[in-house]
């Protein structure tokens, strides 16, 4: 009698699932209609679930995931995961599911979008605002916020590497899942060409990658979202501000006069095309030879202010120079999440608390 009081039920078994979540969608499998059936015998537990695709890359952490949550149920004894995969048809309810309405438009677009788009510029290469990009969103991302970056500079992506990520994204019925990591979401070209190919594209083309990565990604519910934009002003940015008129820039450059002249270039086109700027940031800042030692100003110093003042805009940090922050971006490892102490990761933390600080448009 006692042991029929603690067998499991199909409503708490189904309960536990709500818990679990699908690793690259970020909802829940029941919210889903991704668990086909549950069977219960004594203290024997079956789940069928459905995965989107066949070759779904994340398969096993799925299955852990089921096992963990309806093994700590009470009466529970043993679990069995048995995987199958959606039809069409159920694909294609999914994607409904996830962008409503006749369009099927990406949230990121709606005008009710609550996602900060900050579009990270420079004038010119070299000053480093990819690993700006990078350590910024890891930064938010310590803070709890939920994060994405697009790697626009579709030339010279760097992204991937910096972050450690590597793969395919998953595609469900032509929507794109971004892929992830130290709780960033990713997308790039570089996850669309092989090891080493150069991307030799014209302009459409151009637009065309820009907008599948804005329109046709499955970005979810994101609070910011950052654009690696490719350094001047060309198609790219001019895109990204067309797409996205919701979209702040943040304008890296470093200290010398030269740097600062060509990155205001950046932000007299965010003017012409009312993209507001939302701060400066100065890169390879100073560099201290040995602790406690004066900082050596290898490339000059006061462009940073300078520039914030042509662009009214403040100067959000300075950030030294910092063999971690290279070590770091080679090793996939942000200076950020591998030497958050550090002096480096500070000013990045500083950025981004700033950046916060700043409010969230509602669109």
């Amino acid at each position: 009698m006692a042991a029929r009081q603690l067998a499991v039920t199909r409503d708490q078994v189904l309960e536990a699932l709500r818990d679990v979540m699908d690793p690259e969608l970020h909802r829940s499998i029941v919210e889903l209609n991704m668990v086909k059936d549950i069977a219960i015998r004594g203290g024997d537990v079956r789940v069928d679930a459905l995965l989107t695709i066949s070759g779904c890359p994340l398969r096993e952490t799925i299955i852990d995931s089921i096992k963990t949550k309806v093994a700590s149920l009470p009466g529970v004894e043993r679990v069995d995961v048995h995987l199958g995969v959606m039809t069409q048809e159920q694909r294609q309810a999914l994607v409904a599911q996830l962008r409503p309405g006749p369009q099927r438009q990406s949230p990121l677009l709606a005008p009710t979008s609550k996602t900060r788009i900050l579009a990270i510029a420079s004038g010119k290469g070299g000053v480093g605002k990819s690993t700006v990009t990078v350590n910024i969103a890891a930064a938010l991302a310590r803070r709890g916020r939920t994060v994405g970056v697009v790697d626009a500079d579709v030339y010279g992506f760097s992204v991937p590497k910096m972050l450690g990520v590597s793969g395919h994204p998953t595609i469900i019925d032509q929507m794109i899942i971004p892929l992830e990591r130290w709780g960033v979401r990713v997308m790039s070209i570089g996850f669309m060409v092989n090891e080493g190919e150069a991307v030799i594209w014209r302009g459409p083309m151009l637009h065309k990658a820009l907008t599948t990565f804005l329109t046709e990604v499955h970005w979810g519910e994101v609070d910011d979202l950052l654009i690696d934009l490719p350094p001047g002003t060309g198609d790219v940015s001019l895109t990204i501000a067309q797409t996205l008129p919701r979209a702040e820039m943040l304008i890296v450059t470093t200290p010398q006069s030269t740097a600062t002249g060509v990155a205001y270039r950046s932000g007299k086109m965010a003017e012409k095309v009312n993209m507001g700027v939302v701060g400066v940031v100065e890169n390879m800042s100073y560099f201290v030879p040995s602790p406690g030692a004066e900082p050596v100003y290898i490339f000059g110093r006061g462009g940073g202010e300078e520039l914030a003042r042509m662009v009214d805009a403040p100067l959000l940090g300075r950030i030294p120079l910092d063999p971690a922050i290279r070590e770091g971006s080679d090793r996939g490892v942000p200076v950020t999440i591998g030497s958050p102490d550090s002096a480096s990761a500070r000013v990045f933390f500083e950025i981004a608390d700033a950046l916060l600080g700043a409010g969230v448009p509602n669109g």
